[in-house]
């Protein structure tokens, strides 16, 4: 065989085994896993029971009325804070001479039953429709919720004590008669801090 025979049939054998090694296959050992996850969110159900926190009738300035509600935590998280927003309509005979009846009605919050001389915040209905949610929260239930660790856990309920006084202010207060006053509470409850888990 001549030089050129072989080293042409060297080049076909070489090109041969590259396409062999390029487009063969080769056998190895392999394996799979395979990995899940879920995520589910928890809930805030914040809910004031009873839903009417005071209905009296027949008020006289000087009257004072203690009442007790219950803020419960029907969610599967912890709430953090709680703000109060307050509302009220005044009904009557007459414009009462330009004063409002929610001046004239003090709220003081109370720690609890043992406590009911010793409110932790005082103020009028009419301040309390003035003031900010969060400076409420900061002022009042903040104060209520550290007492409780900070927090209305969930599946859990807190009863919060409030006295309300006809405040008698010494003067002449006969424009009222015959008024009537709704109020209306909305409790805001958010969540507490996000947390490494």
């Amino acid at each position: 065989m001549g030089l050129k025979k072989k080293l042409g049939l060297g080049v076909a054998s070489a090109a041969l085994g590259l396409s062999l090694v390029g487009g063969g296959t080769f056998a190895y050992f392999s394996d799979s896993a395979e990995a899940s996850g879920s995520f589910a969110a928890g809930t805030l159900d914040l809910t004031a029971q009873p839903t009417t926190v005071i209905s009296v009738d027949n008020l006289k300035p000087g009257d004072t009325m203690v009442r007790s509600f219950d803020l419960v935590n029907g969610g599967s998280l912890d709430i953090g804070s709680i703000e109060l927003a307050t509302d009220y309509k005044v009904t009557g005979a007459g414009n009462n001479n330009g004063d409002d009846f929610g001046d004239h009605i003090e709220v003081n919050f109370l720690f609890n039953a043992d406590k009911l001389d010793t409110p932790i915040y005082s103020t009028t209905l009419s301040e309390l429709k003035s003031m900010s949610p969060d400076v409420i929260e900061g002022n009042i239930l903040g104060a209520w919720l550290a007492e409780r660790g900070g927090k209305l856990a969930a599946n859990t309920s807190d009863t919060l004590y409030v006295q309300y006084e006809f405040v008698d202010n010494g003067e002449d207060q006969n424009h009222f008669q015959g008024d009537s006053l709704s109020l209306e509470w909305t409790f805001n409850g958010m969540q507490s801090e996000g947390e490494a888990r």
